[in-house]
């Protein structure tokens, strides 16, 4: 069976982006007249005729679009401390792309490893983890943001009423708290924070809480960052989709 390769066009503008048009032509060899599957990263699949092929140009119309229902319910949104090497992190983004989620956030906490982070490549890898996977919407990638910046951005001042967006954050101290499986809730949107492979700190941990973050735990395990993401992403899509 062939698999069905999809190309990405946000614009939809009849011409593919340069990149995009580059591996039609140059790579595939396709031409005038072949059929290609788009994706405009905003939930529809498109069928188009390429109409025009040259080194650096494809042009295309479209013959069918297909409108796709959501496969979950909810928002999906991981905010996670990128590790020290790029390749773990960049290993997390593609596989989370894969199991589905809407949005990925950076932070700079106390104890982070790494205070950059180059957006433009988490895109391209989200580009190409989605298309691959045949994801109708495209997840955000957000900038790197200081961890207070991103509670208070993110989180629900005191004193102000409840919106309904349930968040949490992982972190390995003592207390109480309930696994982040038994707190999830269907039709909810969803912010879980996991921290750098130091943890949060505990600071870090009572000044989000301040904000509506609720503790939560992931297990007995000790987990890298971005396994400890990776579950993260996919309890929440587990429990939008069952």
């Amino acid at each position: 069976m062939k698999e069905t390769r999809f190309f990405y066009d946000p614009q939809m503008s009849g011409s593919l982006p340069e990149d995009e048009a580059k591996h039609v032509v140059r790579v595939l060899r396709m031409k005038e007249g072949d059929t290609i599957n788009l994706l405009d990263g905003n939930g529809t699949f498109y069928t188009a005729e390429i109409t025009t092929a040259s080194n650096h140009h494809c042009l295309y119309r479209i013959i069918e679009e297909e409108k796709q229902e959501r496969a979950w319910m909810g928002n999906i949104h991981i905010a996670v401390a990128p590790t020290k090497l790029n390749d773990r992190i960049e290993w997390f983004v593609e596989k989370a792309t894969e199991i589905g989620w809407d949005r990925v956030s950076f932070l700079e906490c106390q104890f982070s490893e790494r205070r950059s982070i180059k957006t433009e490549r988490i895109e391209k890898i989200v580009v190409s983890a989605a298309k691959q996977s045949h994801k109708a919407w495209m997840p955000q990638v957000e900038e790197m943001l200081p961890f207070k910046t991103f509670v208070q951005k993110w989180g629900l001042a005191p004193g102000v009423a409840d919106d309904g967006m349930k968040r949490f954050i992982c972190h390995c101290y003592e207390g109480e708290k309930q696994h982040l499986k038994d707190v999830l809730a269907k039709g909810q949107d969803t912010i879980v924070m996991v921290g750098p492979e130091g943890d949060f700190s505990i600071e870090e941990v009572q000044y989000a809480e301040q904000f509506g973050f609720k503790g939560v735990s992931l297990g007995k395990s000790r987990l890298r960052t971005e396994t400890a993401a990776l579950v993260g992403v996919h309890l929440m899509q587990l429990s939008q989709t069952l």
